[in-house]
């Protein structure tokens, strides 16, 4: 994943896996601790695999609620293994602790519906924005469904809150879609990233084909 992205043209990237509230592979019934260590092991190989061809890459999860999904970023792997508790916690109590450590909480296509999402909930008062942009939304429209839909009503959510808006490519595979966000600057780190989008730095943001501002204009 680490090459493809880089052969794509990305410099930075993000790897956020699905937790145990999720699609995962890593087995549910581990000891915190080692699941833990089994978790990070594909952000730690496209980590070392950055290192080696140039392209940064950062660490998050994607947390699953019955399939309501929020991106964290701004933690790392010792906080995850400080806060067993993290596998039993509500969204609320996720809120809290993120924050604790001065991380991000945005709220993973929000709007997104499929056979594997009950029902639309929305956290407000526990997120810090949303993600409004979603690339497989736009690269998987077709004449029977159009998916764009549910950007248009998370940047309409977002708007309505006064959140910031991010970005995703949404990627499983090498296919690349072309997704992402772009910074005036060269981001740091995880917890960089979380400062740019509080702080409210100017970035842009795609779906792969076309360009929008921060607040979700076409430019």
């Amino acid at each position: 994943m680490a090459r493809a992205c880089k052969e794509y043209g990305y410099t930075g990237i993000f790897v956020t896996d699905h937790n145990w509230g999720g699609n995962t592979c890593v087995d549910r019934g581990l000891p915190w601790e080692e699941w833990v260590d089994c978790f990070c092991l594909g952000y730690e190989h496209a980590k070392a695999e950055g290192d080696q061809i140039g392209l940064d890459v950062f660490f998050g999860y994607e947390a699953g609620y019955d399939a309501t999904e929020f991106l964290l970023y701004g933690i790392d792997k010792a906080w995850m293994k400080a806060h067993p508790e993290l596998r039993h916690i509500t969204v609320e109590e996720q809120y809290g602790l993120v924050h604790e450590a001065g991380g991000l909480v945005m709220h993973a296509h929000p709007y997104r519906e499929e056979a594997y999402i009950p029902e639309v909930r929305l956290f407000p008062d526990f997120v810090d924005g949303v993600e409004g942009i979603n690339a497989a939304h736009h690269w998987y429209s077709g004449t029977l469904r159009d998916k764009t839909v549910f950007d248009r009503k998370a940047v309409a959510y977002a708007r309505a809150h006064g959140f910031p808006l991010s970005a995703g490519s949404d990627i499983h595979s090498t296919d690349l879609f072309g997704g992402g966000m772009a910074f005036r600057r060269k981001l740091r780190s995880g917890a960089d990233y979380a400062r740019a989008i509080l702080g409210g730095e100017d970035y842009v943001m795609t779906d792969g084909k076309v360009w929008y501002d921060r607040k979700g204009n076409v430019i």
